[in-house]
């Protein structure tokens, strides 16, 4: 098959490092152009685990130079930033897959939580995609909008139970991250001393990606879904653990339901004890898990917050896009011990 020019804009993060490592390798994308909003550097100065890997000059962003490169463009952006940026490229056509929050949610819901939107027409025919919940929806799009990490997981435990739990109930996500999903920028919060040896929770219940959640989780089932979303941020560097608490209104067994809704689907694995976050780490593999104690439902996604929760999904978002397997270029191996 004939090369595809694809191209990074916002390289400098752990996001876009990630993806740098997998399209380097891969059998048809052909990374040829790198930007941030600085430039004058190289890939492997960046990020200089990649010397002798990738040595691909860094630019400062240019909508004209990447619309004439690149046939695809991946937006690790800042929300705000990748939108001003992908309508520039949309316009010139070029495809995007967004990493950023700024096509994943309504006009209103976006609006609530971050800020006024400036791509409403570019919005309403962005594709959002969890490829085992929403299948090829992503094949043929312009614009893709890439879910985000505690959304993932969080939907990806709750999805196989939508018709079995008892809506009016209330539903509870209780979400662990490692401290790269904060990104790259140093903070107080993510100093050393805040993390080691201490959990703390944050954003509790007004968290915005709770609002993705209920937006996602309510248009797979039709029905409002409401939920009560909890983040915690654990002295890891990547990884992340969703449990999901809700109550069953039908008889059922979880396990093998979970088996049943996920069969087939190859970055899946039901496994048939709890998850643990080390065997998803640097892959794009969701571990899932669920059990019952009388009509109360546990279930549980554990992935990668760098990978499959932004990086290794959103290639395999853009190898549905183009027509390709979606499993090329995709990580299958963790990091461990």
């Amino acid at each position: 098959m004939k090369a595809i020019n694809v191209g990074i804009i916002g390289v400098s993060g752990y996001t876009g490092l990630e993806l740098v490592k997998m399209l380097v390798s891969h059998p048809t994308f052909n990374l040829l152009y790198c930007a941030n909003t600085e430039g004058a550097t190289t890939v492997a100065e960046l990020h200089p685990s990649l010397m002798g890997v990738c040595d691909l000059n860094v630019e400062k962003v240019d909508i004209d130079r990447a619309a004439s490169t690149c046939e695809l463009i991946f937006l690790a952006l800042p929300h705000k930033t990748a939108m001003q940026t992908a309508k520039g490229l949309l316009e010139r056509g070029v495809k995007v897959v967004d990493l950023s929050a700024d096509y994943r949610l309504n006009a209103e819901n976006y609006e609530a939580f971050y800020c006024e939107h400036e791509d409403l027409d570019n919005l309403s025919h962005a594709i959002y995609s969890i490829p085992e919940l929403h299948g090829n929806i992503a094949q043929g799009a312009r614009l893709i909008a890439n879910p985000g990490c505690h959304v993932t997981a969080s939907l990806m435990a709750l999805a196989p139970f939508l018709d079995h739990i008892d809506l009016s109930s209330p539903i509870f996500i209780d979400s662990k991250t490692g401290v790269s999903g904060a990104g790259k920028s140093p903070s107080s919060t993510v100093h050393y001393v805040s993390v080691n040896d201490n959990i703390n929770c944050y954003n509790i219940i007004k968290h915005r990606h709770a609002t993705e959640i209920e937006q996602h989780a309510s248009s797979l089932c039709s029905h409002d879904v409401k939920v009560t979303f909890v983040p915690s941020l654990v002295p890891m560097t990547r990884g992340m653990l969703a449990c999901v608490y809700a109550t069953l209104k039908t008889e059922c067994d979880p396990l093998p339901l979970m088996h049943t809704f996920y069969e087939g689907k190859p970055f899946v694995r039901v496994r048939n004890a709890p998850p643990h976050t080390k065997m998803t780490s640097g892959t794009n593999f969701a571990d899932v898990y669920a059990t019952r104690h009388g009509n109360a439902l546990v279930a549980m996604c554990a992935i990668d917050n760098l990978m499959r929760g932004a990086s290794s999904q959103a290639l395999v978002n853009a190898n549905i896009m183009m027509g390709l397997d979606e499993s090329l270029g995709i990580p299958k191996i963790s990091y461990v011990p």
